[in-house]
């Protein structure tokens, strides 16, 4: 699904991802871990568009789509969510998902007045999609809500919902447990899940919350200090000398329980 070839990225002298080689496989749910500076977000940002390579190929189903922009690659069905939600404030959510799929025909002025009968009849069938959007992820109740108005983590679902309404393939996910009631972060937990399952999404999450990684993801991938560290299973991962000193530094010995 993607492949990640040889990956770097740098600012000055400090090598924020440095030859990353990567392969994330069609209907899986990677995990992508490791502390804090270990370049993560980058390595998002590079896969989805928003920055350009020092070095390397990123490929989405056999395409090199190393130089194309995040615009771009949203055409091709590669989304990415950021970890604090970027909505409409003043919309009601489905309001904001109506607002997803792009070169919508009310965009043009022109067609305002030429196409007002085809506009009217797009509008009616993206709030028909919208609507099975919200019952999907439960969040039916809310529809009507101004997004300003919306919980941490309910926003983080109206991420999710707007994922769907433009058919995504693979969804980047930055921690989007960060700062989620454990109520709300089942809720998380079983959409990602169900839209897996159920709609085939491949899913590649940064999170820290070990738990919540636990639950969904296999494989998980570790990156430290811009270079992939190890990857496994989730309880090789939790069991692993390696990445227990990654996080807590070298020497550190302590037990892991499951």
């Amino acid at each position: 699904m993607i492949t990640v070839k040889n990956l770097s990225k740098h600012f000055g002298g400090i090598k924020a991802v440095d030859g990353v080689n990567l392969h994330i496989d069609r209907g899986s749910i990677t995990g992508l871990v490791g502390p804090n500076g270990a370049g993560k977000t980058t390595m998002f940002n590079l896969i989805a568009g928003l920055y350009q390579p020092t070095e390397g190929e990123i490929i989405l189903d056999g395409e090199d789509v190393t130089d194309l922009t995040s615009h771009q690659l949203f055409h091709k069905g590669l989304l990415r969510t950021f970890q604090i939600a970027h909505e409409f404030p003043t919309l009601s959510v489905l309001e904001n998902l109506m607002m997803v799929p792009a070169n919508q025909l009310g965009e043009n002025l022109m067609n305002t007045w030429l196409k007002r009968n085809q506009i009217k009849e797009e509008e009616i069938a993206l709030q028909a999609k919208a609507e099975e959007v919200v019952d999907f992820l439960s969040i039916g109740h809310l529809k009507n809500e101004r997004a300003a108005n919306l919980s941490g983590g309910q926003k983080k679902l109206l991420e999710l919902a707007r994922t769907m309404m433009v058919d995504a393939k693979v969804v980047l996910l930055d921690e989007v447990g960060a700062g989620v009631n454990r109520t709300l972060l089942k809720q998380i937990g079983d959409a990602i899940i169900r839209l897996n399952e159920e709609r085939g999404y491949t899913f590649c999450m940064i999170e820290h919350d070990m738990d919540f990684i636990s639950r969904l993801c296999d494989p998980v991938v570790v990156l430290a200090e811009g270079q992939i560290l190890t990857s496994g299973t989730p309880d090789e991962i939790k069991s692993s000398d390696a990445v227990i000193e990654a996080y807590l530094g070298k020497g550190i010995k302590t037990e892991v329980t499951n």
